[in-house]
């Protein structure tokens, strides 16, 4: 208790009276240069208190505070104090803090971070910046939600040069390392010439002095057999590997057993070191090769077996983008293990024991065949054609071999055309690679016929594997056509694509209209809606994204001749180069009319044309892409 007291106390002066660094503020006596936007809700800089702060008082949905411009050539770190205060347990539209990166030249922002837990004090955020050749600046954004009295305030932003997950444990904040409590055993801080423990070191590593601090475990109080404290590291934000290295000493009468692991976002635990010496008189360095291409905790875990156990004490954890070994392999590429058919097969392949399964098919612009998932006009995988459907028949799709250890999360779109009970004509199988162990880990169960249905699956396994699409046909009354597009592979769990914003610059209409509103003055109406359209023989069948979800349509029933609807997008930053945009429309049922697509420039009462369409077009959804640049803010 009284460390923790400790910590409270000496816990915003992060950045003492070091001279800080672009972009870090302590929001003493004034806000460093960080501006807000006046379009939006005021924030209050609190001098006495030293924060800066939004609340509620006021009417309005968000607050924006924008860095000065940023620059920085090598990689650094960027740690934020902040907290989040509500009445409200839950809400469903609970008060969020928003961290943005808003390069140079690029009209939409980058999402870096977010949070929504409500804390009764400060919390500490580490993000890492990677080095780049653009100007840019950070934007924190204070979005109020439903809750009638919240309130957000920042501390403190300090930038430093390094990695986040490097720490000499010299400043209070430890650098965003947390000691997962225990009633018995537990991480302190030690040095700084406090005696409060028999186990203490006359010297930390960094300043190799008595005032110094490093981090030690103690076992006094162990009461159990096998008693663990954690030290956990700040998350990881950014993919990176490399060499991890750190300075320990290690005391112990009866078996101490030290051991760092990684812990992925889905609790995975992976060990890759475990000390091998019963002593150690002095400091003594460790190295060990680090691999986090997801998000991950660093845990240091000390386990003991007896109170008269001895201690461990750590200190100088530090990272190196060069492995410790000479490892030299290229780190795997996921975009290898995906295909969208448009030229070839890609890394996939079919046995030639079996008979060929899928094939490689392209509808004609036909308006009443659908066409592919891709571009609505391109090549999609059909398996079970006319040719192959014998009762009893299996094919099966190899994908490229998959390292061991590594979470994944594969996405795909399928369809299926048939009039019969489909459950079960599409698998999703891991291969290990010596082919012996199968394991199914998904199967179709019936969906909606002929829609391009999303499925994403997570999965890891510890030897490497491959990923089998298996199409199976039991009987002639259970085959259908079975239709596969659009493979992708990416490294992390499914699920945490999800707790992220979504990206500034796309919109799905998943959840709301994103930056588009309606323009006031015209007679049509822009609706969203998910599954197909009201009016028959009109509009598709489900949404691009998923098949389930939802997108933007006009009912032209109740239109007169000539009248029109518009999405106008909010106003955009100005491009440093080309832009290029991307979209899906559906044009179907007779008597469709005309969808145009116009570039505004601010200040300019002309729209420019970019694109239009008229007419029929087909019975699947359609890409348009667009290319154009603008030299002022403009809308789309």
């Amino acid at each position: 208790a009284v460390t923790g007291a400790r910590f409270v106390l000496a816990a915003l002066r992060l950045a003492g009276t070091t001279l800080l660094s672009p972009g870090s503020c302590a929001f003493e006596d004034s806000a460093c240069g960080y501006e807000w936007d006046y379009a939006h809700l005021p924030w209050a800089l609190h001098g006495e208190g030293h924060y800066i702060s939004v609340d509620t008082s006021y009417e309005g949905e968000k607050a924006v505070l924008s860095s000065p411009e940023l620059y920085s050539e090598e990689w650094s770190c960027m740690r934020l104090i902040y907290q989040i205060a509500t009445t409200r347990e839950t809400s469903p539209d609970p008060a969020r803090l928003n961290l943005y990166l808003r390069p140079e030249g690029e009209s939409f922002d980058r999402v870096l971070w977010s949070a929504k837990e409500p804390s009764d004090s400060w919390l500490i955020a580490s993000l890492d910046l990677t080095n780049s050749t653009k100007k840019y600046k950070i934007v924190l954004e204070a979005e109020m939600g439903q809750d009638k009295s919240a309130s957000i305030a920042v501390f403190e932003i300090k930038i430093t040069p390094g990695y986040c997950i490097e720490c000499d444990f010299e400043e209070n904040h430890l650098c965003g390392f947390v000691n997962r409590w225990n009633p018995n055993v537990n991480w302190f801080v030690g040095g700084g010439n406090i005696r409060n423990s028999q186990s203490i070191l006359p010297k930390d590593h960094t300043l190799n002095s008595e005032l110094g601090h490093y981090m030690y475990v103690d076992s006094v109080y162990v009461r159990h057999f096998q008693e663990v404290a954690q030290l956990i590291s700040p998350k990881t934000m950014t993919p990176m590997s490399g060499c991890l290295s750190f300075y320990y000493q290690l005391k112990q009468e009866s078996s101490i057993v030290f051991t760092v692991y990684l812990r992925d976002m889905s609790g995975f635990y992976e060990e890759i070191w475990k000390t091998d010496s019963a002593l150690t008189v002095d400091w003594v360095l460790a190295e060990v090769d680090f691999n986090a291409p997801y998000p991950m905790e660093v845990i240091f875990e000390v386990a003991f077996n007896s109170a008269r156990g001895g201690y461990v004490a750590l200190d100088d954890i530090s990272f190196s983008p060069v492995y410790c070994s000479n490892q030299t392999g290229t780190p795997f590429n996921p975009a290898k293990a995906g295909c969208n058919f448009e030229e070839d097969l890609c890394n996939f392949y079919q046995d030639l024991k079996d008979s060929p399964g899928w094939s490689r098919v392209k509808v004609k612009r036909n308006v009443y065949r659908a066409g592919d998932h891709t571009t609505g006009f391109g090549y999609y995988l059909l398996a079970n054609t006319k040719f192959t459907s014998q009762p009893g028949y299996i094919g099966r799709l190899y994908g490229p071999t998959l390292p061991g250890n590594l979470q994944f999360c594969l996405r795909f779109y399928y369809a299926l055309y048939g009039f019969f009970k489909m459950s079960g004509t599409l698998a999703v199988y891991i291969f290990e690679e010596n082919h012996v162990v199968q394991e199914k880990i998904w199967s179709v169960l019936d969906s909606p016929k002929g829609v391009w249905t999303q499925a994403e699956i997570s999965f890891k396994k510890p030897m490497p594997c491959k990923v089998v699409f298996v199409s199976l046909c039991k009987s002639f009354w259970d085959c259908g056509l079975v239709a596969l597009d659009d493979i992708s592979l990416s490294l992390g769990s499914c699920q945490a694509a999800d707790v992220l914003l979504p990206t500034p610059g796309e919109c799905t209409f998943e959840k709301d209209e994103c930056v588009f509103t309606q323009k006031k003055r015209s007679r049509g109406i822009w609706h969203r809606r998910r599954g197909p359209t009201p009016t028959s023989y009109t509009g598709p069948k489900g949404d691009h994204t998923t098949g389930v979800g939802y997108y933007m349509y006009i009912e032209a029933t109740n239109m007169v001749y000539g009248q029109r609807a518009y999405l106008v997008s909010r106003s955009l930053r100005q491009t440093s180069g080309k832009q290029c945009l991307t979209f899906f429309y559906h044009m179907y049922g007779a008597g469709t009319g005309l969808l145009s697509v116009y570039l505004k420039k601010e200040g300019d009462d002309e729209e420019i044309p970019l694109w239009r369409r008229t007419g029929e077009q087909s019975i699947s959804w359609l890409r348009g892409l667009i290319e154009y640049e603008s030299e002022r803010n403009y809308q789309v």
